[in-house]
């Protein structure tokens, strides 16, 4: 080999070294400055549950939805809206598929209503089509919480769901359908199980461990390459020069 073809060879795998060493480096701490977003999360999350609690007063103060207000804890007085109870499919609960079971809660000495995510509850495989039993007592009920935005959506098929087993359930489209006065924000029960559900809801803005486990591992690669690109482009021909 020309001695111009061995330094252009050399330049190129130095270029190609360095830009793989920049690209995994900078994902490294791109994964690094998502885990500290999603632990920021995490406290604030954490903060909010523990702050003053919300009464039907202040909530409904602010009917449009005051997003200041999601993870606040909530006590609520009303009634059941049993009839409009809908069940969201393909709920995971300790990782049993299941439905998601909200119900709306009229607030006492109002007409407003919110929707409760009262808790999760397994489905019957063999009668996919069959209601769980769940209990909802009839008259007052106190309903403990945290104010949270409606219930998440999953991929669907179609948008338009009818029927108490649905696989979404948009706000806006629901209270077109039940003329119910629905605030924007809806309630996620807390507490012991009961009535036939449980309520081990999945944490939100977790996962930092991972983003953090992920950006050691691109910041290990971009040394694997420092280490390789040392070893055999310096190391390996000044040995070989020294023996020849």
């Amino acid at each position: 080999m020309r001695p111009k073809d061995a330094v252009s060879k050399r330049l190129l795998i130095a270029i190609a070294a360095l830009a793989g060493i920049l690209l995994t480096a900078s994902l490294g701490f791109w994964q690094w400055e998502r885990g500290h977003q999603r632990t920021a999360v995490r406290q604030a999350i954490e903060a909010q549950a523990h702050s003053a609690t919300v009464g039907a007063r202040e909530l409904l103060a602010v009917p449009g939805g005051d997003t200041r207000l999601v993870n606040r804890p909530v006590v609520l007085t009303g009634e059941w809206l049993p009839d409009r109870t809908i069940y969201l499919d393909n709920r995971q609960m300790n990782a049993v598929p299941g439905f998601y079971v909200v119900t709306p809660l009229r607030i006492a000495g109002s007409q407003a209503v919110v929707l409760v995510q009262r808790g999760w509850v397994q489905r019957n495989f063999e009668a996919r089509t069959s209601l769980p039993a769940i209990q909802t007592p009839t008259g007052t009920v106190e309903v403990h919480g945290l104010l949270a935005p409606p219930p998440a959506k999953l991929y669907a098929f179609t948008t338009e769901e009818t029927g108490p087993i649905r696989q979404n359930l948009d706000l806006g489209a629901f209270r077109l359908e039940t003329g119910l006065p629905l605030l924007a924000l809806s309630v996620q029960q807390t507490g012991a199980p009961s009535e036939g559900l449980l309520r081990q809801w999945p944490e939100a803005g977790s996962g930092a461990e991972r983003n953090y486990g992920y950006a050691f591992q691109w910041w290990a690669m971009a040394g694997l390459i420092a280490i390789l690109y040392v070893w055999f482009q310096l190391v390996v021909p000044r040995r070989q020069v020294r023996r020849a």
